[in-house]
């Protein structure tokens, strides 16, 4: 189950289970969509207790960064794991949105 909190455009998703990977992208695709399409303009992606993720799952916070810049929103990643925070710098992700560690 993938929790939502919200507070007026702001929202923090947190993906349930402990990968992020392409099983589980439309479910997850599906609710981001819909929190943007209803209007949130800051969007952080809780990742604690995420202990993978995939290309799908790279290319689901590359589009959701992409569908907020062009409405002026901003996108944060926040509670990667030690090895996640890695890979999201070798892959430059922190030079478009924030992205922090536990």
């Amino acid at each position: 189950m993938i929790t939502v909190t919200r507070e007026d455009k702001r929202a923090v998703v947190r993906p349930s289970g402990d990968n992020m990977v392409a099983a589980t992208i439309p479910e997850l695709r599906s609710k981001m969509r819909g929190i943007l399409d209803e209007g949130v303009r800051d969007l952080v992606v809780d990742l604690e207790g995420v202990s993978m993720v995939d290309s799908s799952g790279i290319g689901l916070l590359i589009s959701a960064y992409n569908s907020l810049r062009k409405v002026g929103g901003r996108l944060a990643v926040i509670h990667a794991s030690a090895e996640l925070l890695e890979l999201f710098q070798s892959m430059r992700m922190h030079q478009h949105f924030s992205v922090s560690g536990n």
